[in-house]
Order: C-alpha cells, then structure tokens, then sequence
C-alpha cells in the first residue's frame, strides 16, 4: 500500500518537518482511517485468479476426482507442465475447457 502523506496529514505543508516530529493520536487516528479506505476500496476489486495452478486447486475448482484429472491429462483433454513433482494447468486451458 502506498498512501501519499497529503492523505494522512492534511494539514502539514512541508513534509520534510514529519522527519523530526512525534507521532500524535490523531496522526494514527488519520493512519486507520486511511488504512481501512484502502482495505474496503480493496474488497470491491475481482480477484484474479493464479496463472498456474497445481491439481488440487483445479480438482477443487472442476469438482472432479484425482483418476478423472488423471484421465484429462492421459486423453490429452487438459494440458499439463511436470516440474519436478509438482503438475501445473494453466488457467486459461482450465477455462476454454469449461466453455466447451
């Protein structure tokens, strides 16, 4: 999060003089204001889901079982990449299969 000190101290012209003074309750009362705006504003965005996602989150995601992704990944249904033990599916494939 990256809020500009205009927004927490409306009131100082020149922010070279936070460098030398103290912290005030209004100044962190400011602070969880400003916190909570950027929490809340947050939420209202769509979440973008991962590019890649490993097998248990697309068996969660297609509600199917293991030997049915299995069978995805042997008919050449569901495209795949193996690094090391570890099988990833990209989310696109995951979604044009689903359009089908």
């Amino acid at each position: 999060m990256n809020l500009h000190p205009k927004k927490l101290f409306p009131e100082i012209d020149n922010y070279e003089l936070l460098n030398h003074q103290v912290v005030t309750k209004r100044d962190l009362l400011n602070f969880g204001n400003a916190l909570l705006h950027e929490i809340q504003s947050g939420k209202s965005t769509p979440e973008q889901p991962a590019q890649w996602l490993k097998s248990s989150e697309v068996r969660k995601l297609l509600k199917i079982s293991p030997g049915t992704l299995q069978n995805l990944r042997i008919n050449g249904t569901l495209n795949f990449n193996r690094i090391g033990g570890i099988i990833y599916y990209k989310y696109e494939d995951l979604r044009k299969l689903l359009e089908k």
